[in-house]
């Protein structure tokens, strides 16, 4: 119980910290480097507008999904002897299709999953823009090229010989290690959001009882009934519904 109250609060942490060093290096490393190319100006103002779109909505959904996380019942007896998952972190019974999120350190239910889905979403999307923009700028500070799927694998062992060698800065060595830590987490991200996307059209989300009749399930009802019907909004802006 200790190690998951401690997991539960340095997950954050490391989500927080994450942040600051995307943030680090977009703003002071590969946005400063677009721009001073005279030939592609544009690109550099292109890829400032989805860092600013991207930063925005994980920032905002990611404190959405606290503000707007459920309340704790307490514990109690009928809790503990009940065969329904129970969250002993939040001191709450959790229903079906409910999980902890150790990165936001709060439960996921029908009050914030639109938006828990849309800051995995964004921040995969953000992860994967990460990735672009790093490898402009590790291509322009090493004179590499990624056109060969080779170039990725043997750019860390590379890194690593000319940091140790004293011919690689701490920052570019730095952009090499989060090139693959923006890849992994991307994955995961976009994974995560594809299952809770996946699990939301396939049946109606945190019914305390199963519906009594056999009807279809419509999918669109049930996307509906936790995006609203201004969905296309929420993508674009955090907000609630």
């Amino acid at each position: 119980m200790v190690l998951l109250h401690f997991l539960n609060l340095m997950a954050p942490c490391y989500f927080l910290c994450l942040l600051a060093v995307t943030f680090s290096l977009q703003l002071f490393f590969f946005l400063p480097g677009m721009c001073k190319e005279q030939s592609l100006p544009l690109s550099g103002l292109l890829h400032g507008f989805f860092f600013v779109f991207f930063l925005v909505n994980v920032i905002g959904n990611y404190f959405l999904v606290i503000w707007n996380s459920p309340a704790s019942g307490g514990i109690n007896a009928d809790a503990e002897m009940s065969n329904k998952p129970f969250c002993r972190i939040c001191t709450r019974m959790m229903w079906e299709q409910e999980h902890h999120c150790f990165f936001t350190g709060t439960c996921i239910s029908r009050s914030n999953l639109r938006s828990f889905v849309l800051f995995c979403l964004h921040a995969s999307c953000s992860c994967f823009h990460a990735v672009v923009s790093g490898v402009g700028y590790i291509s322009h500070s090493f004179s590499m090229s990624f056109s060969n799927p080779l170039t990725f694998l043997r750019l860390l062992p590379l890194s690593v010989t000319r940091f140790f060698s004293g011919s690689l800065l701490s920052s570019e060595m730095l952009a090499v290690l989060m090139l693959y830590l923006w890849s992994g987490i991307g994955l995961a991200c976009g994974a995560f959001c594809c299952h809770q996307l996946l699990l939301i059209c396939r049946r109606p989300m945190f019914h305390k009882s199963p519906p009594k009749d056999s009807s279809p399930i419509n999918w669109m009802d049930n996307m509906t009934s936790v995006f609203g019907k201004r969905w296309l909004m929420a993508i674009l802006f955090p907000s609630t519904k």
